[in-house]
C-alpha cells in the first residue's frame, strides 16, 4: 500500500499554524517586556498640527493658472498679489482693505492676518497713551466753558475771517466720556498698527535733520501763513495738550481698513489735523512701500526733497481716507483738503476742511500732489 500523503488543504493549514503560533518562552518573554513598556503615546489631531505650525514659502514653477479669489479671474496679473501663507491670489482692487502699492516684503491675504482685535482703554491708559498731565485734562470742562464763552465773544470777527478764508480752529466735544471714547478709537487704531502717538514733526538720527526742512528750498506751490492764522494753529495745539483732540472716531471698515468719521459738526475752513510722523529724504524712501507718505518739501533738487513717514509715529491725520479722484462719485466724497504752509520758514503740512462736514459723515481728501499722479483708481 502506497504510504499516506496529506492533502494540499492540510499542508496550507499546517503552514498557516506555523506561522502564527509561537513557543511558549517566546510568549512569555514578549508578555513581560509588553507589561514594562511605557503606555502608547497619544497623537495630536492632524488640524490642530496645522493650526499651530510655522508656514514657509514654496516658490511654484509657474503661477500662469493663478486666479482672483475674490472675482475668480486670472486677467491683470500684474495687479495679482499672492498670499505668502496660504498662496492664493487676490487682485489689488479685490483685497478688502485695497492695496494700492505692490507690497515690497511678505503679504498675508485678510484671512492669514487674522480679524482685527480691538484693545480698549481705561482713562488712566488713555492719558498715558497721549502724555497729557492729568491735572490739565481734569481741568478741561472750566477751560472748555470759557473758551466756549471767548467764541460768542469774537462771534461777529469769525464770520469776518471766514469771508477772507481764515482757518478756524476745532470745537472739542464738551462732554468729557465721549472725549475719552474719541481718544480710545486712536489709541487703538494706532496700537492695532504698532504706532507710537506724535502730533508733531520729529527728526531722528539717520534720517533728515532739522536743517533740511527749510521753506527756502521749496520748488512747487506753498502758501505762507499768517499771523492770525499761527494763533489759530498754536490754539489747537494747546487744546491737544490738555486733552482736548477734535471731534473724530476712528472707526474699522473691511473695505476701507481704519477710517475717521466727525463725532460733532466741522465747519468750513477748520483745522482739521497736522500731518505729523518722521521726516526723511524722499529718495530713503523711492523702494519703501509705506501708504501713508506725505510730501513736505519739494526740493529744487531731487535730493532735497523730504516726506513724512507715518508708519511708526503719527496721529489721526494717518487714517483719514483718500478720494478715487478718477470718478465723478470719488471726487464729491471730498471734504478736507491737504495744504503745505512756510512756518517761520519751516515747511509744514496740515488738513483743513473745505465744507461744513456733518457728524457721522467720514473724512476724505485727495492724495494726490501736482507733481506726482497718486494711484487712487482702486480706492472705493
Amino acid at each position: 500500500m502506497a504510504p499516506a500523503t496529506s492533502s494540499p488543504s492540510a499542508q496550507r493549514h499546517v503552514g498557516f499554524s506555523r506561522r502564527t503560533q509561537a513557543p511558549c518562552q517566546l510568549q512569555d518573554s514578549r508578555r513581560q517586556l509588553h507589561d514594562d513598556s511605557p503606555p502608547a503615546k497619544k497623537y495630536r489631531m492632524m488640524s490642530d498640527i496645522m493650526a499651530r505650525a510655522r508656514y514657509a514659502v514654496v516658490e511654484k514653477e509657474t503661477y500662469s493658472d493663478l486666479l482672483c479669489e475674490q472675482c475668480g479671474s486670472g486677467e491683470l496679473s500684474e495687479e495679482l498679489l499672492l498670499c505668502d501663507k496660504c498662496d492664493r491670489g487676490f487682485h489689488m482692487k479685490c483685497v478688502r482693505p485695497i492695496v494700492v502699492r505692490i507690497p515690497i516684503g511678505s503679504w498675508l491675504c485678510p484671512q492669514c492676518q487674522g480679524g482685527k482685535r480691538v484693545r480698549t482703554f481705561s482713562q488712566k491708559r488713555i492719558i498715558d497713551f497721549f502724555g497729557i498731565r492729568r491735572s490739565s485734562f481734569d481741568a478741561n470742562d472750566k477751560r472748555s466753558s470759557q473758551d466756549a464763552k471767548k467764541r460768542r465773544k469774537r462771534s461777529r470777527p469769525l464770520v469776518l475771517h471766514k469771508k477772507k478764508r481764515r482757518l478756524l480752529p476745532y470745537v472739542p466735544t464738551k462732554d468729557p466720556t465721549q472725549r475719552l471714547k474719541q481718544m480710545g478709537s486712536l489709541a487703538s487704531a494706532l496700537t492695532a498698527l504698532n504706532m507710537e502717538f506724535c502730533d508733531q514733526l520729529t527728526y531722528l538720527p539717520g534720517m533728515a535733520p532739522r536743517s533740511a526742512n527749510r521753506a527756502a528750498l521749496e520748488n512747487g506751490d506753498m502758501q505762507i501763513l499768517s499771523k492770525e492764522d499761527m494763533e489759530t494753529v498754536e490754539h489747537c495745539i494747546a487744546m491737544s495738550k490738555r486733552g482736548e483732540f477734535p471731534p473724530f472716531m476712528v472707526v474699522y471698515d473691511t473695505r476701507q481698513g481704519y477710517t475717521v468719521e466727525a463725532d460733532d459738526l466741522i465747519k468750513d475752513m477748520t483745522v482739521v489735523a497736522e500731518y505729523a510722523g518722521d521726516v526723511d529724504y524722499l529718495y530713503h524712501r523711492e523702494r519703501d512701500d509705506c501708504d501713508s507718505m506725505m510730501t513736505l518739501l519739494l526740493g529744487r533738487e531731487s535730493s532735497q526733497t523730504l516726506v513724512i513717514c507715518a508708519d511708526k509715529r503719527g496721529n489721526i491725520a494717518r487714517f483719514i481716507s483718500g478720494i478715487n479722484n478718477h470718478t465723478q462719485e470719488g471726487r464729491k466724497k471730498q471734504n478736507c483738503k491737504c495744504v503745505r504752509y512756510n512756518v517761520d520758514g519751516e515747511c509744514r503740512v496740515f488738513l483743513v476742511a473745505t465744507r461744513d462736514i456733518s457728524k457721522g459723515e467720514r473724512l476724505y481728501y485727495d492724495y494726490n500732489g501736482y507733481e506726482y499722479q497718486y494711484p487712487t483708481h482702486n480706492f472705493v
